[in-house]
């Protein structure tokens, strides 16, 4: 650890010792990918609040410009996999500065030439950038944060994301509104660049660099068939499941409570706020679950049908206010605490050396949710049935609670039949 201290610069950090040096490179890694993670999502959510801008500047309508958000999914689900085996291959540390600037290059072009055919082109290289972060990131923290604390790690990480989230509209509507489109799009290109500088500047943060252990082996180079196993396919349909329930509620919550049971505007507005405040809060206080117990997939499990309950009373008892805004922030709460528990069954899941193409392979479920979720929900209320957006949130729910039984029931008998060869 003497050398990689070294490797950073200063006395300071060559007297801390070993413990010092390491805490101070988790630190790093941590704050590293959690600033790439909050562009990535970020980037996700600048253009839906723009649409009003963007139809009298385009001169095309909604389908047209929700055409350029499918399109980026559909590139970042191709891209997933090979992307993982280039962050196993050369290092996540050179994929993330990639990601970034590639989508840096894709906002401040548009920019340059906000018209319709130039936003489909530009959301395809921010789906091919997008991508690269969830393997990126994983493989990173996977590599350098020590066992007792990644989970804590991974909550920080999922938090960031979230923030990204929360931040991307009350930022990018004030400044298109005061600036214009194309300033607009040049911050958001300007974003990314930010994020990227640190990872130009910093030293012993990459998958390529894991924590040392004396005696064990080097990890063998796996591969296709290494991360299609079973868990991971489970896992895959897991993550994508999860996404589609989640989507129910993010973006279709509102409308559904107001045409189901006539809830004002502003009460289903404020619901979802606190869904999503509680959510990001859950996240952070999940990591230290995920920290203490192995039984992750109880975790997730037990935690998915209890929020079915919660979320099937929102969609058939017609509560009131205050109750309405309780039960959606226990169900953002609880949400929120099994995202680490569910991001350490993936780790568990990856073989020696393919954190990143695992992760690649399982978190293209997110963008597989996000292509099915819009059309699901929004064909229920086109055919007037609001309830049956909770209805359906709650049967993916509890598909999704079974789903990670089975995979880690899978898992472990995998492991036991290894160990007995």
């Amino acid at each position: 650890m003497t050398t990689d201290a070294a490797a950073f610069g200063g006395a300071g950090e060559r007297t801390r010792g070993p413990r010092g040096g390491e805490r101070g490179r988790e630190a790093r890694a941590i704050g590293v990918v959690s600033a790439a993670h909050f562009v990535q999502h970020y980037q996700t959510l600048v253009l839906p609040p723009l649409f009003p801008f963007l139809t009298q500047h385009l001169g095309v309508g909604f389908v047209e410009l929700g055409l350029a958000l499918t399109v980026g999914n559909i590139v970042a689900v191709a891209s997933q996999l090979p992307v993982g085996f280039l962050v196993d291959r050369i290092g996540s540390r050179r994929m993330l500065l990639l990601g970034l600037l590639v989508s840096a290059i894709a906002f401040i072009s548009l920019g340059l030439s906000p018209t319709y055919p130039h936003l489909v082109l530009a959301y395809a290289f921010v789906g091919l950038s997008g991508s690269v972060f969830h393997p990126a990131d994983y493989a990173i923290l996977s590599a350098l944060i020590q066992g007792p604390r990644v989970g804590r790690a991974f909550s920080i990480h999922t938090f960031s994301g979230f923030l990204g989230n929360a931040v991307a509209p009350v930022t990018i509507l004030p400044l298109a509104a005061a600036f214009g489109l194309k300033v607009a799009f040049f911050a958001v290109g300007g974003v990314a660049i930010v994020a990227a500088l640190p990872l130009l500047l910093v030293r012993g943060v990459d998958n390529r660099q894991p924590i040392a252990h004396p005696g064990q082996p080097a990890a063998p180079r796996l591969g296709l068939t290494a991360v299609l196993t079973p868990t991971i396919i489970f896992l895959t349909a897991f993550f994508a499941l999860l996404s589609l329930s989640g989507s129910g509620i993010s973006n279709f919550s509102v409308v559904a409570l107001r045409s189901a049971f006539d809830t004002p505007l502003a009460t289903a507005s404020v619901a979802l706020t606190v869904y999503l405040a509680m959510q990001a809060l859950g996240v952070l206080a999940g990591g230290y679950i995920a920290d203490k117990t192995k039984r992750h997939a109880e975790v997730a499990s037990v935690g998915y049908a209890v929020n079915a309950c919660i979320v099937l009373a929102i969609g058939t008892l017609g509560l009131g206010a205050a109750p309405l805004i309780l039960a959606m922030g226990s169900a953002g709460l609880l949400g929120g605490l099994i995202m680490p528990s569910r991001d350490m069954l993936v780790r568990a899941a990856a073989p020696p050396g393919a954190v990143g193409r695992t992760f690649g392979v399982v978190t293209s479920g997110f963008s597989m949710g996000g292509m099915v979720g819009p059309l699901l929900f929004g064909f229920i209320m086109d055919h007037h049935a609001p309830r049956w957006v909770f209805g359906a949130s709650v049967i993916v729910m509890v598909t999704v609670a079974v789903v990670a039984l089975i995979g880690d029931r899978r898992a472990i008998r995998r492991r036991a039949l290894v160990a007995a060869e």
